[in-house]
C-alpha cells in the first residue's frame, strides 16, 4: 500500500477520534447536498484557569466547582485543579500538593478554602462526563487594605486574545494583568495599553514569555509611566494560549477582578448593573480604524429607556473613552444596551460600578457579555446574598433556572421565568430546600430571543457594601459535530 494511502487512513482515524461519533464519507457526485445537519454533542474535555487570588495576608478565598448534568455525556469522567508554578521557579515540577478543591460528579457542587497571600494560580482540566459546562468560582474576601472587600472571578478557559476596557494606572489604583499558561510549551504574549489619546508607548509588554504550567502577574504601571484613569488592555498571544484576567485594586473603593469583555461587536449588552449602584462609569474602546457612535439605553424592569444627558457616546478610533453615568439604575434592575447610531463599528466595553458611600464604598466590574445561549452556570451562590439578573434586550424570552444541591446538603429546585422584551428583571431565583453551604445556578434558554445574565454576590457583613458581579455567557458545553456516514473506500481512489 502506498505511503499516501496509509497517511490518509491515519488522518481519517484521527479525525474520527477527535470528533467522537463523526466519520468520513465521500461526496456521491450527484450534486445534491444530502448531508444531515451537524449533531450537537457534549464536549469531552474542558480547561479552566484560576488566577492567584490575592497578595494580602488577610485574604480568605473560597473555590466552588460544579458541572451541570448534561444529557448524552459520558457516564465516566474526572476533573482536577492543579497548582500552577510561578515564573520565579521557572515552572519546575515540585512535590504534588493536596488539591484545594476536588471536583465531584455532575450535579454536585464542592467547595474548598484557603487563606493568606500564598495561594497559587490553579490549572484545571475536566474530561468525560465532568467536562460539559464545568465551572469554578473563585471568591476572595479581603478585610482591609488596598482592594479590600469581595473579589470574585469565574475561572476562564485559555484563549489567544482578550480585551479589558476599564483598567487604570491612575493614582490610587494598583492593577495587575494575570497570565496563566496551561500547556506543555511556552506561550509568548503581547500586552498593549490604550488610553484617551491612543496607544501608550511601551516595550516591556512585548513578547512576554510565560513558561509551561506557570502563572505570572504584571503591574500595569510598570508597562507604562503614563497615568490614565481609563485604560483598555489588549492581550494578544503570538504562540500558545493563556488564561488572562485583570485584578483592579483601589485605595478607597476596594477592588475586584475585571474579566475579558465580549469580542468586539457593534451591539453590546452589559447585564445586571446592581440597582443600588451609587456610581457607574462606562469605558469603551474601538480597535479598528473607524470612530464609533453608539446609542446608550438602559433595559429597566419596564422597558428600554435613555439615560438623561447620555443619549449617545462617541468613541474615537484606537482611543479609550470613559463616561460617568452616575446613579443610572436609580434603584431598579438595569442592563446597558449599546447599539450603533449609524454604521456598525466593532467596540468593546465594560462598566465600573461603585456601591455604598464614604468609607464603605466598594467597586466591581460588569463587562459586555455574550448571551446565555443554550446554558450558563455560576457557582458559589449563597442564601440571601445572591441576586440573579436576566435581560432580554430584543425579543421576549423564557428561561429555566435550576439551583443545584448545596455543597453540604440540600435538594435541587427549578423555576421558569418569562422576561419581557427590552427589560431586565432581578428574579427571585430558586434556592435548594434544606440548603447547607453554597450552591450553583444554571440558566437555560427555553424560547424567545437572546437572554443576557449576571449574578451579584454580596458580602457577609451587612454594614459594608462588599460585592462582586459575574456574567453568565454560554458555557460552550456542547459542540457541533459533522453527521456523516463512514466510507473509507474513498481513500483507495
Amino acid at each position: 500500500m502506498k505511503r499516501t494511502t496509509l497517511s490518509l487512513i491515519a488522518c481519517a482515524t484521527a479525525l474520527a477520534a477527535v470528533t467522537g461519533f463523526a466519520a468520513v464519507s465521500a461526496p456521491d457526485g450527484s450534486g445534491t447536498d444530502t448531508a444531515a445537519p451537524a449533531a450537537r454533542l457534549p464536549v469531552e474535555r474542558t480547561s479552566l484557569l484560576c488566577p492567584a487570588p490575592s497578595t494580602s495576608d488577610l485574604a480568605e478565598t473560597a473555590y466552588t466547582s460544579f458541572t451541570p448534568v448534561t444529557k448524552g455525556a459520558d457516564e465516566k469522567g474526572d476533573a482536577e485543579l492543579a497548582t500552577a508554578q510561578t515564573a520565579e521557579d521557572g515552572g519546575k515540577d515540585e512535590k504534588k500538593e493536596k488539591p484545594i478543591v476536588q471536583p465531584k460528579a455532575p450535579g454536585t457542587p464542592v467547595a474548598g478554602k484557603t487563606s493568606g497571600a500564598d495561594t497559587p494560580a490553579l490549572i484545571g482540566t475536566a474530561e468525560g462526563g465532568t467536562a460539559p459546562g464545568w465551572t469554578v468560582q473563585q471568591t476572595t474576601e479581603v478585610a482591609a487594605g488596598t482592594g479590600r472587600g469581595l473579589q470574585g472571578v469565574n475561572c476562564t478557559a485559555p484563549d489567544t486574545e482578550f480585551w479589558f476596557p476599564g483598567a487604570s494606572t491612575a493614582t490610587g489604583r494598583t492593577d495587575y494583568v494575570h497570565l496563566t499558561n496551561p500547556d506543555d510549551s511556552a506561550a509568548v504574549v503581547d500586552i498593549e495599553l490604550y488610553g484617551k489619546d491612543g496607544a501608550l508607548k511601551s516595550t516591556v509588554g512585548e513578547g512576554v514569555t510565560v513558561p509551561p504550567h506557570t502563572s505570572e502577574s504584571l503591574l500595569l504601571s510598570t508597562l507604562s509611566e503614563v497615568k490614565e484613569t481609563d485604560l483598555t488592555v489588549h492581550v494578544g498571544v503570538r504562540s500558545g494560549r493563556v488564561g488572562a484576567a485583570v485584578q483592579a485594586l483601589d485605595d478607597k473603593t476596594g477592588g475586584d477582578w475585571l474579566t475579558a469583555a465580549a469580542d468586539p461587536a457593534s451591539e453590546l449588552v452589559l447585564p445586571g448593573i446592581p440597582k443600588d449602584a451609587t456610581a457607574v462609569r462606562l469605558v469603551l474602546f474601538t480597535p479598528g480604524g473607524t470612530d464609533a457612535d453608539l446609542k446608550v439605553r438602559l433595559a429597566s424592569p419596564s422597558g428600554l429607556i435613555t439615560p438623561a444627558g447620555h443619549e449617545t457616546v462617541h468613541v474615537k478610533a484606537g482611543m479609550t473613552t470613559g463616561v460617568d453615568l452616575g446613579e443610572v439604575t436609580r434603584g431598579e434592575a438595569g442592563s446597558l444596551v449599546l447599539t450603533p447610531t449609524d454604521g456598525a463599528v466593532p467596540v468593546v466595553a465594560a462598566v465600573r460600578v461603585v456601591r455604598g458611600k464614604g468609607d464603605e464604598q466598594e467597586s466591581a466590574f460588569v463587562p459586555a457579555s455574550d448571551p446565555v445561549g443554550a446554558r450558563a452556570t455560576v457557582a458559589d451562590n449563597r442564601a440571601k446574598s445572591t441576586t440573579l439578573a436576566l435581560s432580554a434586550p430584543g425579543e421576549a424570552a423564557q428561561v429555566k433556572v435550576t439551583a443545584s444541591a448545596g455543597t453540604e446538603g440540600g435538594t435541587p429546585a427549578t423555576k421558569t421565568y418569562t422576561i419581557k422584551a427590552g427589560t431586565t428583571q432581578n428574579v427571585d431565583a430558586p434556592v435548594p430546600a434544606g440548603l447547607k453551604g453554597s450552591y450553583a445556578l444554571t440558566v437555560e434558554t427555553v424560547s424567545g430571543g437572546p437572554v443576557h445574565a449576571s449574578r451579584t454576590l454580596t458580602g457577609s457583613d451587612d454594614d459594608v457594601a462588599a460585592f462582586t458581579v459575574q456574567t453568565l455567557p454560554d458555557d460552550r458545553g456542547m459542540v457541533s459535530v459533522p453527521n456523516a456516514d463512514e466510507d473509507l473506500s474513498v481513500l483507495q481512489k
